[in-house]
């Protein structure tokens, strides 16, 4: 970081005849307190992220870099309102991170890579993330992740592989894979979150609640594409979340097995007429149907009639639902509790 200078005022420098010891010793101290280093903010934030350079860093990067490996102590990181193109990754080492944003709406993270652009092989999807998260108990409110390389194809705002990391009032922006949930057996918990796409724009393997988000559909395709490990209790679980979408679109799938253990419900959810009657696709008629867990209950609205779901789905039950709280979908072996 670099060091700050001022210039000090005439009035505070006393002419030689007016100078004193101890108005000598005044004057050094003020010239030391004005070139010092800014230090380290105590208190709420450990750190402060301003484009205008009022924080201690102008990049989010820079502020995450500057975090302690393996912290004890959580590491908050305030970012000021302003778009901030760059990416973004916080390694496995930089555990216990949280940004907050000023403003869910105007605290944006931004960045346009997408898969040929990338041009990495088969794979080039997963180096496309605008936030790439990789260090446990990550936590992230009010602000925007997005990736405005547009509807070019497979193209990520946030890839999280990680455990125990939660999101509340955010936005993530974005088209094809908007979102990818993953890590061995990891477990994401999002809140009151926006989360928009066109293709299979919520996908991966980890254990991932929803909790009373808005998921808007960009496009007649497919919201998600589970690959949740065979021995997982639950995959994805979306619970009192809004589904719409854009002008136009009438055919959209609530999902398609990415992997043949896919699991994924919908419990008290609002539905537009744009979902399909059948609900479910099988991914390109793949024998994943006799393996995946897709059920609902209780959801509401013209998508939610269930009269015409594909047969290999399911309806819980009042007792089966009754299963689907924080603490047993998120039990692991040391009961995490997001947001305590």
């Amino acid at each position: 970081m670099k060091s700050r200078t001022f210039k000090v005022p005439r009035c505070l420098v006393p002419s030689p005849l007016e100078r004193s010891w101890g108005e000598v010793f005044v004057c050094c101290l003020l010239l030391l307190s004005f070139t010092f280093p800014k230090q380290k903010i105590t208190g709420t934030y450990d750190y402060i992220v301003a484009k205008d350079g009022s924080g201690n860093f102008i990049t989010i990067q820079s502020a995450i870099e500057a975090s302690k490996s393996f912290p004890y102590q959580r590491i908050r990181i305030f970012i000021k309102k302003g778009i901030y193109h760059e990416k973004v990754f916080i390694p496995s080492w930089n555990t216990k991170i949280s940004l907050i944003g000023e403003s869910e709406d105007s605290t944006v993270i931004t960045f346009d890579d997408y898969f040929k652009k990338i041009n990495k092989g088969p794979n080039s999807t997963f180096y496309t993330a605008t936030v790439a998260v990789e260090g446990n108990d990550f936590h992230a409110e009010n602000l925007t992740i997005e990736n405005s390389a547009g509807p070019v194809g497979q193209a990520l705002a946030l890839s999280i592989e990680a455990d125990r990391c939660s999101f509340t009032k955010c936005k993530l922006l974005g088209n094809q894979d908007t979102l990818y949930v993953a890590g061995d057996h990891a477990r994401q918990y999002f809140s009151n979150c926006y989360i928009e796409g066109t293709t299979d724009f919520i996908f991966g393997e980890a254990t991932a609640l929803f909790e009373k988000c808005v998921i808007k559909c960009k496009a007649n395709s497919y919201i998600t594409a589970a690959s949740t490990h065979q021995d997982a209790s639950y995959g994805f679980v979306f619970k009192n979340c809004v589904l719409t979408a854009v002008s136009g679109i009438d055919k959209v799938f609530l999902g398609r097995p990415w992997r043949r253990y896919a699991k994924t419900v919908f419990i008290d959810c609002n539905m537009g007429a744009f979902i399909q009657p059948g609900g479910w696709s099988n991914w390109a008629n793949t024998d994943n149907f006799k393996t995946v867990f897709y059920a609902e209950y209780n959801s509401s609205g013209e998508g939610a009639d269930t009269k015409k779901r594909v047969a290999w789905s399911h309806q819980l039950s009042k007792k089966e639902d009754a299963k689907y709280t924080i603490k047993n979908i998120f039990s692991g072996t040391e009961n995490w509790v997001p947001l305590k």
